[in-house]
Order: structure tokens, then C-alpha cells, then sequence
């Protein structure tokens, strides 16, 4: 769609979806597949320090900005209005060429008022069409999630497309089951699996799927002030050292933190500098499910830091920071 001056706005998907429920694995294949255009993507973490950057498959063509110092629905939404501004801006002297904005929010956002800004701003209504929200969600913990978490249920309510990811972790019934609360909660959208993000991208972008007057019969105060908190229970810390850490002392901590705290871990992943090994180790969890891929090697001139972000229910910081202060080898490197 065109304005007066023949500017082709741009079209933005919100990529939303619960802690841990596959936002990631999808975009990297949406960035991986979609070879016929270039993407900005913006990135929107709950933790203080941006993990997701070291997941995605990049090369090049993408323009990747982390908005990691709040949630994109509340606290920095004034940034997700600086950034657009700023990205169109980019794009029209031609210091930026895209085709398309992916916004991938925290796995605690609610996307209402992410979705308002591209109405209630007049520079993004005027740059950017909001083409979809797509919501990813996860089959073995996606009922619980639903039961506990208001963000959640929103993150359904809104959604254009919804994805359940991981229905090979759970069986049939339980599988049908949650797809039939889905369409309960949202008979406007289409549900379909998608195993580690494998889905038809033609079914996902440019599908001019929102729609304003749907939105404002299931919620008439859209387009006014909509305020969100999260819940006080739910907080983040990030802990970060240079030090070298023993890959056995890590697993055995691991192990045991899930197994004590896994319930209430909502979310955890980082990026590892493991003693012995030329290359970052990237690693994610959710509950009790976790694993770690080695990822690319570190810069020679690159500060070798471990990074790990935990999400969840009043969990003990002090406790894991001691645990892994545990599985340093040697002395801590400075900068």
C-alpha cells in the first residue's frame, strides 16, 4: 500500500510466542529461506544481555538491531518507535536496503501494545503496514503456559497465524488437544504445526492478515492507552565471565540446577567459552528440556565471555552464581 507521495510502506511481521516456544528457530528459517529480499529484524530480549543474535544464521543481507534493556511492550516502546523511524529513514536516502521489518518480541510480551504503535504513531503509520502477527506456540508446555500466564493467552488472542512447534516432544492427543484450545481461544487464525520451524513462508508473510476492526471487537480499547506489567514473581539475571568454565562441572550444575528449579525456569540460554574448546558453545532451555550446539569460533581479537540469561519464578541468583562461579578453571581473564 502507497501513500500520497508514493512511498511503498513496509511491510512488519510480529513474531511473538512464549518463553521458549520456537520464535527463534522460525526466523532463522524464514532468514534462511526467504532468498528473494532483504529483512530488518528487530530483536526484543527480557534479560539485560542479547543471546538471540548468537542463534541466528546470518549473511549479511539482514540488518539486526537488539532492543535487550526492557519488554518491548511496556518499558521501551519508545525505542521500537526510534528504531522504525530511524531504519525508514536508513531505507529512503538508500543507506539501508530491506523489504521487510520481522519484529521477534520477549517470550513475556503482550503484543497488543506492540501492535498499536503501528496506529496510535503517525511516522510508523505512515512508513510501515502491519502485514501479520504470527505466534509460535509450544506443544509440551503450551497448556501450562496458557493456565499460568496472561501473556500467554494474549499472545494467542491476537495472533493472525499460530504455529505449534515441537508436537514430535508430545503425543497425539495431546498434540489435538491443544490445537483444540487454540481454536477456541482464536477461530480467526490458522493453526498449523511446524516442526523446528519448517512451515510455508508463503503462509506467513506478505498475507495482509491483521486486521484493525477484528482486533477492536475483541478488545474496543485497542487504540487507547494500553498499559502492561508482568508479573513480580517473573525476573531475569544475566550472569557473565571471562573466565574459562569446565564443560564437565557445567553439565553436572546443569543437571542438577534443572533438576531442583526446572519448573519454575521459564526460560535460560547463553553463550559459553568452554576451557579447551576454540569455539563459543550456544545452549538453550526451557523447564526441564535443554540442550548446546557448538557455534561459530571466537575473534582473535575477540574478549572470550560467558553469557547466560536466566527467565523465571523467583529462581536464586545468588545460588546459580555461586554454582557456576564453581566451574571456572583458572583465574578470571580481564579486558
Amino acid at each position: 500500500m502507497q501513500d500520497a507521495t508514493g512511498f511503498q510502506r513496509i511491510p512488519t511481521t510480529i513474531l511473538t510466542g512464549f518463553l521458549g516456544a520456537g520464535k527463534t528457530t522460525l526466523l532463522n528459517r524464514i532468514l534462511t529461506e526467504h532468498h528473494g529480499g532483504r529483512v530488518a529484524v528487530i530483536e526484543n530480549e527480557f534479560g539485560e544481555a542479547g543471546i538471540d543474535n548468537e542463534l541466528l544464521v546470518q549473511d549479511g543481507n539482514e540488518q539486526i538491531v537488539e532492543m535487550n534493556n526492557g519488554c518491548i511492550c511496556c518499558t521501551v516502546r519508545g525505542d521500537l518507535v526510534r528504531i522504525l523511524s530511524t531504519l525508514a529513514a536508513r531505507r529512503e536516502s538508500g543507506e539501508l536496503a530491506f523489504e521487510r521489518v520481522i519484529i521477534e518480541t520477549t517470550g513475556l510480551a503482550d503484543p497488543a501494545p506492540v501492535a498499536q504503535t503501528f496506529f496510535v504513531d503517525d511516522v510508523v503509520q505512515e512508513k510501515y503496514l502491519l502485514d501479520a502477527i504470527v505466534t509460535v506456540v509450544d506443544a509440551r508446555h503450551g497448556g501450562e503456559q496458557l493456565d499460568e500466564h496472561h501473556e500467554a493467552q494474549e499472545q494467542v488472542g491476537f495472533a493472525d497465524r499460530i504455529l505449534v512447534s515441537k508436537v514430535d516432544l508430545v503425543g497425539e492427543e495431546q498434540a489435538q488437544q491443544l490445537m483444540r484450545r487454540l481454536r477456541q481461544m482464536n477461530p480467526r487464525a490458522t493453526i498449523r504445526p511446524a516442526h523446528f520451524g519448517e512451515t510455508d513462508l508463503k503462509q506467513l508473510l506478505d498475507i495482509r492478515s491483521f486486521s484493525l476492526d477484528a482486533i477492536v471487537d475483541i478488545e474496543p480499547d485497542f487504540l487507547e492507552d494500553v498499559s502492561h506489567e508482568h508479573d513480580d514473581d517473573v525476573t531475569s539475571f544475566v550472569y557473565r565471565t571471562t573466565a574459562p568454565l569446565d564443560r564437565d562441572k557445567l553439565e553436572a550444575f546443569f543437571s542438577a540446577t534443572v533438576a531442583i528449579y526446572g519448573a519454575a525456569m521459564l526460560r535460560y540460554k547463553g553463550v559459553l567459552n568452554l576451557a579447551g574448546v576454540d569455539r563459543r558453545a550456544v545452549f538453550q532451555g526451557v523447564h526441564m528440556i535443554f540442550g548446546a550446539d557448538i557455534g561459530k569460533s571466537w575473534g582473535a581479537n575477540e574478549t572470550r565471555e560467558t553469557r547466560i540469561v536466566f527467565i523465571g519464578k523467583l529462581l536464586p541468583h545468588d545460588l546459580f552464581k555461586a554454582g557456576l562461579d564453581n566451574c571456572m578453571v583458572g583465574e578470571v581473564l580481564q579486558n
